[in-house]
């Protein structure tokens, strides 16, 4: 029974998290504050009394109209409330009801079972909805005017960079318990290729550390190891959409990709760690291709924001990591073949876009 009181509270938490992440979308293109003013009409100016500022039920009750002028207020406030509820219970239900990430029990399996989390789980899940909560942000604002405010990614940033340096890998484990589970020397374990001896990587709340074997300097759990891994995340996610855009802008001979993309990336990066971000960008092609179909019948537009899809990859794979880590885990921890296959991706994105550009012509 407590496991479902934790579902309602995460989703009344939601709903509240998505009333303030509506004010963001509505304010940050137009680089307004967030704090102040309080919600108001956009045309009569008049301010939302509380009682018709509660998520969802004050939309549903009003009939999304302003109570003063009548004016519709947009379907987005709807569904950006109900998206961020359900979302964060998705992610509770998956992260810690599930443990899909398989953080550590510390011997309290039974406890567990019925509902009382150890506190680092709580920390991990909210950090990761911390990171959903910019993600949906980023997705809308692209959504609405594709544009991707740049105030946002650099907060996320930010964020994202000062919990790498206070949860560093393996986080919430610690490396000594990693070994004694494993029965290996710690000696053998830091200096030999440790992604062979122990397959798969222990993951932590960032997925991977920065490389393998860590390099001198980067022990274990220290905030050196974090911020590296952070920074490395950060810089991957942005040049990599930057590379990117800039083989299809010069194949088909018009802008491919917007740099919101590469700065949502970078953010998410910030979060995740570099690996993460690589996988994301490929996996993205999936619900891009959703979203393309859906914005071509609906609106018959084949233009497409690819922010949103952007988020959704992210999402699904730092929850898919258990599974997908261990595909490609000799591609990220062999530098020689993953810069080869950059090398062909590079030219083959080039050459595809060109053809698209002849085929066009």
């Amino acid at each position: 029974m407590l496991i479902y009181f934790w579902l309602f509270l995460v989703f009344v938490v939601g709903l509240v998290m998505g009333s303030f992440l509506n004010v963001c979308v509505a304010r940050l293109p137009l680089e307004k504050s967030i704090l102040w003013p309080n919600s108001r009409c956009g045309h009569c100016l008049q301010p939302v009394r509380w009682y018709d500022n509660l998520p969802l039920l004050g939309y549903l009750i009003l009939r999304g109209r302003c109570r003063t002028c009548g004016t519709h207020f947009s379907i987005r406030y709807f569904l950006v409330e109900l998206l961020t509820a359900l979302g964060f219970v998705g992610l509770f239900y998956l992260e810690v009801v599930q443990n899909v990430h398989n953080w550590p029990q510390w011997g309290r399996g039974w406890a567990i079972k019925q509902g009382f989390y150890p506190w680092q789980w709580w920390v991990g899940y909210g950090w990761h909805a911390l990171l959903f909560a910019f993600l949906m942000v980023a997705a809308a604002c692209d959504l609405g005017g594709r544009e991707i405010p740049l105030p946002l990614t650099l907060t996320g940033t930010f964020v994202g960079l000062m919990g790498s340096i206070f949860l560093p890998w393996p986080w919430p484990d610690t490396w000594s318990d990693i070994l004694r589970r494993l029965g290996a020397p710690q000696q053998l374990a830091l200096q030999g290729p440790w992604w062979q001896l122990f397959f798969p990587v222990p993951t932590g709340l960032y997925p991977w550390p920065v490389w393998g074997p860590l390099p001198d300097g980067l022990p274990p759990g220290s905030w050196q190891l974090g911020l590296a891994t952070g920074v490395a995340g950060a810089l991957v996610g942005t040049f990599l959409l930057r590379a990117v855009g800039f083989l299809f802008s010069t194949g088909l001979g018009k802008e491919a990709l917007g740099l919101g993309d590469a700065d949502l990336m970078m953010m998410a990066g910030a979060f995740l760690g570099w690996q993460v971000v690589v996988v994301a960008f490929f996996l993205s092609v999936i619900p891009a291709l959703f979203f393309g179909i859906l914005n071509l019948v609906v609106h018959k537009d084949n233009s497409l924001p690819f922010g949103p899809s952007l988020a959704a990859g992210v999402l699904l794979t730092l929850l898919g990591w258990h599974w997908l880590g261990p595909q490609v885990l000799v591609l990220f921890y062999w530098g020689r073949l993953m810069l080869g296959l950059a090398g062909v991706a590079a030219v083959f994105m080039l050459l595809s876009s060109f053809a698209v550009r002849l085929v066009r012509r």
